[in-house]
């Protein structure tokens, strides 16, 4: 399931970069519950939230999607 995968990716890279779950739904500015919908793979990102993971967490589009 690709929204699986996006969830993984971002969970990854969430803690790589030391961010709660709480930190960084508030720095993105969605709620806990939206973050971890996307990352338990309930819930695929948006572009726009893909777009405001990567500038938080600055990394890359491509390096946060998941491979196909």
């Amino acid at each position: 399931m690709d929204a699986d995968k996006w969830g993984r990716r971002i969970r990854s890279f969430r803690k790589l970069k030391g961010y709660t779950q709480l930190e960084l739904a508030k720095a993105l500015g969605y709620s806990v519950s939206v973050l971890g919908e996307v990352e338990r793979g309930i819930r695929k990102p948006d572009d726009l939230m893909i777009e405001r993971i990567c500038t938080v967490l600055e990394v890359s589009p491509e390096e946060l999607s998941p491979e196909e």
